[in-house]
Formats: C-alpha cells, sequence, structure tokens
C-alpha cells in the first residue's frame, strides 16, 4: 500500500503538536501539506516541516491527499469536515467535532454516502489508567458519586469559545466513556470571569443508574487540577491525570494501610491518536473513537449550556 498523503489544516498552538505527530510514522503516512492562512504561521510551518507543502486554502491540495487534520477553531470544523467527507478524504478532527449538535448529525448523514474513516480527537481517552479499570471495578458500580475537575490560571488561549465547548468536553466524554451512559438530565451554573464566554462552569448529572456525577471546569482558576474521583460503597477512588496517579481509600475491608496509591504510565496522547488514524485507514477498520462519539458529547455540551443560560435541571 502507498503511503497515506496526509494534510494538517491549522498550524496554531495545537496544529504544531499535530504536525509533528503526523510525521512520526514514516512507514505509512507522509505529512505532505500543511493548510495554514496566516503569514505569521506559514513561515512556522516553513521552518519546522521544511519537506511539507504550505498553502493557505484546503482546495489548493485537496486533490492530492488522502486525509485531513483537522485543527483549527471549532467554528470552522463544520465547513472544513464537510469538504472533506464530499470529497472522499479521510478525517481526524479535533474536539468538538462541531459547533452544534444539529452540524455533527448533517456530518452523520453525510458519512453515510462517503465510507472514509473519521476519527474525533477525544485524547483523554488515552490515559493508560483506564485500561486498569478492571483492578478498580469495584469503585465503577452504581450507585456512586463521580467528581471530574478540569480546572487552570487563565492562560489566554481559546478564547472564541466557552470553557464547556474548550474544557468540559473532555470530562463529557470520559464520563459516557467510562461508566457505558448517558445521563437523563443536567443542571449547570456558569459565570464570565475573563470574557464574553463562560469561564468557569459547573455541572450535576443524574443517571438511570443511580449514579450521580458533578463536572467542574473553569481556566481563571488560583491553580491547575485535573482529576476524576468516585465515592460508593467501597470508599474512594481519585485519578489525578496530571501526577499520572491513582489512589483509593478503601471501605470496610481495608486494611491497616487504608490509603493505596499507585502510578501509572505517561503517555503521548496525540502521538496514540495518529497511530490508531492511519491503523484504522490502513487496515479499514472503524477509528477508535468515532463520528457517533463526537456526536454525544457535543450533544451534552448543547444541553449544559441551555441549563447555565436557563438556569434550570434539563432533561436529555
Amino acid at each position: 500500500m502507498s503511503k497515506i498523503r496526509v494534510a494538517v489544516i491549522g498550524y496554531g498552538h495545537l496544529g504544531k503538536w499535530h504536525a509533528q505527530k503526523a510525521e512520526s510514522f514514516p512507514e505509512v503516512a507522509e505529512l505532505k501539506y500543511i493548510v495554514e492562512k496566516f503569514p505569521a504561521g506559514q513561515e512556522a510551518a516553513k521552518k519546522a516541516h521544511p519537506n511539507a507543502i504550505i498553502v493557505d486554502d484546503i482546495s489548493k491540495c485537496i486533490n492530492d491527499i488522502d486525509a485531513g487534520v483537522v485543527v483549527t477553531p471549532t467554528s470552522f470544523h463544520y465547513e472544513i469536515v464537510e469538504y472533506l467527507l464530499k470529497h472522499n478524504k479521510h478525517v481526524f478532527c479535533e474536539k468538538p467535532v462541531t459547533e452544534t449538535t444539529e452540524q455533527a448529525l448533517r456530518l452523520q448523514e453525510l458519512l453515510k454516502a462517503h465510507p472514509v474513516i473519521l476519527q474525533v480527537g477525544h485524547s483523554e481517552r488515552f490515559h493508560q489508567a483506564w485500561e486498569r479499570k478492571n483492578e478498580y471495578k469495584h469503585f465503577f458500580d452504581a450507585p456512586a458519586h463521580i467528581t471530574l475537575r478540569r480546572v487552570a490560571p487563565f492562560k489566554g488561549r481559546a478564547t472564541d469559545v466557552d470553557v464547556v465547548q474548550d474544557l468540559m468536553i473532555h470530562d463529557l466524554d470520559l464520563l459516557v466513556y467510562l461508566f457505558g451512559e448517558t445521563p437523563v438530565s443536567v443542571e449547570a451554573m456558569g459565570f464570565k470571569m475573563r470574557t464574553s464566554h463562560y469561564d468557569y462552569v459547573t455541572a450535576n448529572f443524574k443517571f438511570k443508574s443511580g449514579n450521580r456525577a458533578t463536572i467542574t471546569v473553569g481556566r481563571n482558576q488560583t491553580k491547575e487540577v485535573r482529576e476524576l474521583e468516585i465515592s460508593n460503597h467501597a470508599g474512594t477512588l481519585l485519578v489525578d491525570l496530571m501526577r499520572n496517579e491513582i489512589s483509593e481509600a478503601l471501605g470496610k475491608e481495608a486494611g491497616p494501610e487504608f490509603v493505596n496509591t499507585a502510578n501509572y504510565e505517561k503517555r503521548d496522547h496525540l502521538l496514540l491518536e495518529h497511530k490508531n488514524f492511519y491503523h484504522s485507514i490502513a487496515n479499514k477498520k472503524a477509528p477508535i473513537i468515532s463520528l457517533e462519539d463526537g456526536l454525544t458529547a457535543v450533544r451534552l455540551i448543547d444541553k449544559v449550556l441551555e441549563s447555565a443560560r436557563k438556569n434550570i435541571e434539563v432533561m436529555l
């Protein structure tokens, strides 16, 4: 099989990392183009990737690629992914796959007519901790209370979208992925602190199983925290996603050392995403994270934002 010819579309903060990863699998893929409309970004791309061709619009290379990696601002995702699909190109699109549920549904219909690979970039699924879930399966029994917290000091990036699209989307996807069910309702509260969009949102979710979950995200906080905590009859499990650490405080069955801590392997999530994308194309296999997964996350975003705006509990 010939190499997969790849175009990275968008050479901003995250696009630079994607371009680097696209060059990491020379046996199966070739970073042939970088699409960047701004002159400063074009110059940076030329210096970092001298073997790639730099163009300012995807139309200038669409007939010379097999796949596109979409790393533009979210507001451009739909039109670019639509264009790629209509030209029968494989797509790896960063999260969120689209701005709205309606856009994602239109892509879903389009994908039926153009059966290519469409992978969505929910990179938090690649923590090695989740592969060890069976070691801690007693914490995943319902009813449980799940807390996900992802906050950081203001960094001035991604201010074109609210903190739900920027940060909470990671944890919305993890919540469904890890517990295998979607919520039945959400009640959210948000504040606009530094930008014209929500900079802080906390959301409470209910599930048919009896699980309850709280997700809190903020980008104007005093320190950085990324963690998942589960409490139920077995005790409490804490996964620190920054320190790559799993801690459990056991319940009635605890021995003398009732708090146990273990580390897990730190990984290059973007590298793994690219590896899986090219593997799916080469082997004609379903993507590791599908458009349906991306659609579920976008639907949840819409409901969280509706609840925050209206200050009511919203049914899903």
